[in-house]
C-alpha cells in the first residue's frame, strides 16, 4: 500500500514538473535559430524542446529496429527463441534482478523480502521451476506453511522438479506428524529418485514407525546397496527388523514365518540375545532341541545375558537342581569369566544347597561390581552358610541401595525398558537398545530404600536359636533364593534380597 502511494506521488510530481517546464518554455521570449547549408531555421523554445525529445525517441526506435532485425536474422539462422528473447528482454532483466534480490534476502535471513522478490520474479520470468523453488524456500524460511505447500505442489506438477516437490511435501508431512501421508509421499519420492540417501533414510524411519517391518527391511537393503549404510550396520539392523517380523508373525499364528524370521535374525546377529532366544524357542516348539542348545551356547559365548540362561533352562524344564547345575556347566564354560556366568553359577549352587560353592562362584563381584542381584545372592549364600544375622542384614542393606545392574537402555535418549524392543518407546529410534547400566538410574528407588527398616525389624523380631541358625537360614534362603531352577537369573531386584529376610 505504501509503495503504491509512493508511486502515485512520484507520477503526480513528474506531471507537475512537465507542466511547469512547458509553461516556462511558453513564457520564454525569443527563439532558437539553426543554420544548415546556408539556410536559417527559427524555432520557438517549446518547438525546439519537442524536436530534441523527438530526436531521442527516433534514436531509441532505430536502436530497437536494429535489434529486431538482428533477432530476425538469428531466427532465420535456427535460433527459435531469438524473437521471444528480444520482446521479453526488459522483463527478463527485471525478473533476474528480482530473483537475485530474493536469493540475497534468503542468504541474509530476511524471509519477508525473499518472498516478495520471489513473487515478483515469478511474474516476470518464464521459468516456474526456478521461481517456485526459490519461493518454496523463502516461504519455508518465513514460516508460511500454506504458501510453501502451494509452491511445493507446483514443483511436484512439473516433470523437471517433481522429485524436489514430492520430497519437500514429505518433509512437511513428517514435521506435522502425518506419518501415513508422509509414507505415501516418501514411497513416491523413492520411485522418482531411488538413490537419494535422504529419501531412503526418511522412508526407512517412516516404515519402522508404521511397524511395516517387511517394507523397512527392503528399504534397508536398498540403503546398503547404495552405500548409504555400512554392511555391518545394515546386517545388525536387519536382524532387529527380522526379529520384530518374527514376533508379529507369531502373534498372527504364522509359525513357519515366525521360525524363519527368528532364525534369520539370529544368523545376522548371533550376539543379539533376544534373537537367539526367539530362534531357540521356535526350534524347541518343533522338537529340535539340539540345534536350539547350539544357538544358545553360541550366543552366551558372544554376549551372556539372563534371558539366554532362562531359555537354556527351558530346554529341560523338569530336571532337579543337581542335574540342572551339571547341564549348565557346558553353557558357563563358553564364557566362564563373564560376570553373568559367575552369578549364574552362584544361583545354581544356591538351588543345589551348595552355599560355599555359591560364594566361591561370586568371588569378588559383590565388592568390585556390586549390584542388587549380586548382593542378594551373597546375602542368600551367607544365610545358608549360617552367618550371623547382622552380616545378612548388612548385605541386604547394600543390595537395597546398590545399582540395579544392566537394563535395556536406549543409547539415543537414555530411556530404560523392561524388555527388549526393536524401537525405543520414547524416541522411536531403531536398534538403539543396549544391555547396560543406565546412566543416572543406577541407584535403587526410594520405595526399595524404604523397605530397609521393615527387613531389619523382621530379622530382629525373629531370632533364631544358635543350634538351628545355619539350618533354618539354609531353608529360608533356598525357599526364596534367585531361581536358577526356573532360569530367572537376570531378574533379581532388591526385593529378591528382601523376601528371605522378611520370611526369616
Amino acid at each position: 500500500m505504501i509503495w503504491l502511494l509512493l508511486r502515485a506521488a512520484v507520477f503526480v510530481a513528474l506531471v507537475l514538473a512537465g507542466a511547469w517546464g512547458v509553461s516556462m518554455l511558453l513564457d520564454t521570449p525569443g527563439g532558437v535559430e539553426l543554420t544548415w547549408n546556408g539556410r536559417s531555421y527559427l524555432f520557438d523554445p517549446l518547438t525546439f524542446a519537442g524536436l530534441i525529445l523527438a530526436g531521442f525517441a527516433a534514436l531509441w526506435l532505430l536502436f530497437k529496429l536494429v535489434g529486431l532485425l538482428i533477432a530476425i536474422a538469428r531466427l532465420i539462422g535456427g535460433d527459435e527463441t531469438a524473437l521471444s528473447r528480444f520482446f521479453n528482454s526488459s522483463s527478463q532483466r527485471r525478473g533476474v534482478n528480482a530473483m537475485a534480490e530474493s536469493l540475497i534476502a534468503l542468504a541474509e535471513g530476511d524471509a519477508r523480502r525473499a518472498v516478495e522478490r520471489a513473487e515478483k520474479a515469478g511474474r516476470l520470468l518464464d521459468h516456474p521451476e526456478l521461481t517456485n523453488l526459490v519461493g518454496a524456500q523463502a516461504a519455508s524460511l518465513a514460516g508460511d506453511k500454506a504458501r510453501a505447500q502451494a509452491y511445493l505442489k507446483a514443483l511436484a506438477r512439473d516433470e523437471r522438479t517433481q522429485a524436489i516437490g514430492v520430497k519437500g511435501l514429505m518433509k512437511q508431512a513428517m514435521e506435522e506428524g502425518d506419518v501415513e501421508r508422509a509414507l505415501l509421499l516418501g514411497r513416491r519420492a523413492f520411485a522418482l529418485r531411488p538413490r537419494d540417501a535422504e529419501v531412503m533414510s526418511s522412508l526407512f524411519d517412516l516404515e519402522t514407525r508404521a511397524e511395516d517391518w517387511a517394507a523397512a527391511r527392503r528399504m534397508l537393503a536398498a540403503e546398503v546397496r547404495a552405500g548409504v549404510l555400512p554392511r555391518d550396520v545394515g546386517a545388525r539392523r536387519d536382524a532387529v527388523l527380522a526379529l520384530a517380523e518374527a514376533r508379529e508373525a507369531l502373534e498372527k499364528g504364522d509359525l513357519a514365518r515366525a521360525r524363519d524370521a527368528a532364525l534369520e535374525a539370529n544368523r545376522r546377529a548371533p550376539d543379539l540375545a533376544p534373537a537367539a532366544v526367539a530362534a531357540a524357542e521356535r526350534l524347541m516348539a518343533e522338537g529340535r532341541k539340539r540345534r536350539a542348545e547350539k544357538i544358545l551356547r553360541k550366543a552366551w559365548k558372544l554376549a551372556p545375558h539372563p534371558d539366554i540362561a532362562r531359555a537354556y533352562a527351558a530346554l529341560e524344564p523338569d530336571e532337579d537342581p543337581v542335574a540342572r547345575r551339571r547341564r549348565f556347566r557346558a553353557l558357563i564354560a563358553e564364557n566362564p569369566d563373564h560376570k553373568e556366568s559367575r552369578m549364574l553359577e552362584a544361583e545354581l549352587a544356591l538351588a543345589a544347597e551348595d552355599f560355599p560353592g555359591a560364594r566361591a562362584a561370586l568371588g569378588d563381584l559383590p565388592t568390585t561390581e556390586p549390584t542388587t542381584r549380586a548382593l542378594a545372592i551373597m546375602a542368600a549364600a551367607e544365610r545358608g552358610s549360617g552367618a550371623d544375622e547382622h552380616v545378612v542384614r548388612a548385605w541386604l542393606a547394600k543390595a537395597l541401595s546398590a545399582p540395579r545392574g544392566e537394563r535395556w537402555t536406549c543409547e539415543a535418549c537414555g530411556h530404560v525398558h523392561d524388555e527388549w524392543r526393536p524401537l525405543c518407546e520414547r524416541c522411536r529410534a531403531v536398534d538403539s537398545l543396549a544391555w547396560k547400566q543406565p546412566e543416572g538410574a543406577g541407584e535403587s528407588t526410594a520405595a526399595e530404600s524404604a523397605m530397609l527398616p521393615l527387613i531389619v525389624g523382621a530379622l530382629e523380631a525373629a531370632p533364631t536359636p544358635p543350634s538351628r541358625r545355619g539350618e533354618d537360614a539354609q531353608d529360608a534362603e533356598l525357599a526364596d533364593a534367585p531361581d536358577a531352577e526356573a532360569g530367572e537369573n537376570g531378574r533379581a531386584k532388591a526385593e529378591d534380597g528382601a523376601r528371605p529376610a522378611a520370611g526369616a
